[in-house]
């Protein structure tokens, strides 16, 4: 055989076979593999919208978490505000009833020293009386007298 014709029928059988792989192997070939790679394209798409939605989520947790970190502050605040308010009120309350207390024991202490004065009084005028009775009953004398004055002070 010629070695010519063997190769000319061997690259016919190349192109054949090229041919046929290409008509019909090729495209049940890449068929799957366009399918797979537009799955995978898919699949990274959503991976990719996923981070997106997770880095939105994130954010959005983020600035909730901001806004009530700053809503607890205020509130927190407003509450110390309010115990300040109570606190100088009470004292107020407190200072205005220590104040009434005072005035009503003053008002006590008087009208008691007035009483006590009052019967100070009476008594300084029964003994004054008494008194000058027993030196009328007595004669004037001047020690006797000096005498009897200074029990009497020593009395009041």
């Amino acid at each position: 055989m010629n070695i010519n014709l063997t190769l000319i029928v061997q690259m016919i059988v190349f192109i054949v076979l090229v041919w046929f792989t290409m008509k019909f192997v090729w495209p049940m070939i890449l068929g799957p593999m366009e399918e797979r790679a537009k799955k995978i394209a898919a699949g990274l798409a959503a991976a990719e919208k996923g981070r997106e939605e997770l880095a939105q989520a994130r954010d959005r947790a983020e600035a909730i978490v901001r806004e009530a970190r700053e809503r607890a502050t205020q509130i927190i605040d407003q509450a110390q505000h309010r115990a300040n308010d109570l606190v100088e009120q009470a004292k107020g309350t407190a200072t205005a009833e220590g104040r009434r207390l005072v005035e009503a024991a003053k008002q006590q202490i008087d009208l008691e020293a007035s009483h006590a004065r009052e019967a100070l009084r009476r008594e300084v005028a029964t003994i004054a009386v008494s008194a000058a009775s027993k030196v009328l009953e007595r004669e004037i004398d001047p020690r006797a007298h000096a005498d009897l004055l200074s029990k009497l002070a020593t009395q009041i």
